[in-house]
């Protein structure tokens, strides 16, 4: 039987690739227009396991998606970069002066934002997929509309592309985890990375004692982000991932954690997966 993968978007979006990628082709996609859809779908084992966009190299942390995956007590069970390639494509035989309005996911307009500058005719809309807006220009025919998406979506739903590569900043990628209501133990020596949930108490020096232990525990801290506590105005969860070349100084770190802060929590110990 098939893995039942949940994604957000559809075929030809980029969380589409990266499963493809991640799992290879035998597996059942189970399309979300939402990250809260995937994670239903996980909790309700109607998908075995999602793919989530969690970092962008331009545009930052998706910050919202963090507090989905502690709130529902998700497992990262590993993670995938993906360079990002944004095309703008409508329907075959139109060229740039035919296009009045884009749609896309709001982060791809935002990386695209140079090149749209060029063109302040066309309006700009927000959509909740790449691809699904490539999908609905196809069997509209919407004509003066055009889209941005990875070029396989253009493959897929019969486009044309008008301008190959038009983000911004062309070294542009996207960190996506692998996440799952379960977790699966790796062997200790295929772990180097893990992701980390914390609160500090509210007083002079908390955090800066909290990140001295991972420094003393040669822990590499690669992301921080805060979160705001609704419940207490003025305090803040922390969520961490950290690399290391030694299981026992991240298991050693992770004791000292436990005592100095609150509400600790390990998201995840999995395999690095940066690019190289």
């Amino acid at each position: 039987m098939s893995l039942k993968i949940a994604i957000q978007g559809i075929k030809g979006s980029n969380h589409h690739q990266v499963a493809k990628e991640y799992f290879g082709d035998d597996v059942e996609l189970v399309e979300c227009m939402s990250f809260d859809a995937m994670v239903e779908h996980l909790i309700n084992k109607t998908a075995d396991k999602g793919v989530m966009a969690i970092e962008n190299s331009i545009a930052g942390s998706i910050i919202p998606n963090y507090a989905l995956i502690a709130k529902n007590k998700l497992h990262i069970i590993g993670e995938h970069y993906l360079k990002i390639h944004h095309n703008l494509m409508a329907l075959k035989g139109q060229v740039i002066g035919d296009i009045v309005e884009v749609r896309s996911h709001p982060m791809a307009l935002l990386q695209c934002k140079e090149f749209l500058k060029k063109y302040p005719h066309i309006k700009l809309m927000e959509d909740v997929d790449t691809a699904e807006t490539a999908k609905h220009i196809q069997d509209k025919e919407l004509k003066g509309v055009a889209a941005i998406a990875p070029k396989v979506a253009a493959d897929l739903y019969g486009l044309g592309i008008i301008s190959n590569e038009i983000q911004t900043i062309k070294n542009n990628s996207t960190r996506f985890v692998i996440i799952k209501t379960e977790n699966k133990p790796l062997p200790e020596k295929e772990i180097d990375k893990a992701s980390l949930r914390f609160i500090t108490a509210h007083k002079r020096g908390s955090l800066a004692a909290v990140l001295n232990v991972m420094s003393d525990c040669n822990l590499n801290l690669t992301k921080i982000q805060s979160l705001p506590v609704i419940e207490t105005p003025w305090k803040y969860t922390f969520f961490v991932d950290v690399t290391f070349e030694k299981h026992a100084q991240f298991e050693k770190a992770k004791a000292l954690l436990e005592i100095m802060s609150e509400d600790f929590n390990v998201l995840g110990e999995y395999k690095n997966g940066r690019l190289l």
